[in-house]
């Protein structure tokens, strides 16, 4: 089972990705509350080398509070988490896939969030990979 949405930026540094990421997310309603630099941080813990990548927490919360209202126990799979990284010379994109939360809780009521979650995610992707 897929469980990501994933877009490939050529001739596009990291810095500029994780730039033109964020701007697409706002476009489509989600701010970004979390900031995690794991190459930073397992340098800094393990004295690991390893390529940028950056997990951005995402959140629309019209979204996330009518997935909530649906089950409370759904921010254990809200589709918050926005990853950029560097492969090669590329940049890729990654964002769980929301239809995942239907997937895995059998609860139909979840349908609508996830489906405009995915819209949403798929057009910020789409303006990326257009830029």
């Amino acid at each position: 089972m897929a469980y990501d949405r994933t877009v490939r930026l050529t001739d596009t540094d990291f810095g500029t990705a994780v730039t033109a990421v964020r701007r697409a997310l706002a476009d489509q309603g989600f701010g970004v509350l979390t900031e995690i630099d794991v190459r930073a941080t397992l340098k800094a813990k393990l004295d690991h080398d390893m390529e940028d990548y950056l997990i951005l927490g995402a959140c629309n919360p019209p979204l996330a509070h009518r997935a909530l209202e649906a089950d409370r126990s759904i921010g254990l799979l809200l589709p918050c988490n926005v990853v950029v990284r560097r492969d090669g010379d590329h940049a890729l994109v990654q964002a769980l896939d929301p239809g995942t939360m239907v997937t895995l809780t059998g609860l139909d009521a979840l349908t609508p969030v996830a489906d405009e979650a995915t819209a949403r995610l798929d057009a910020a992707l789409s303006s990326l990979s257009a830029a």
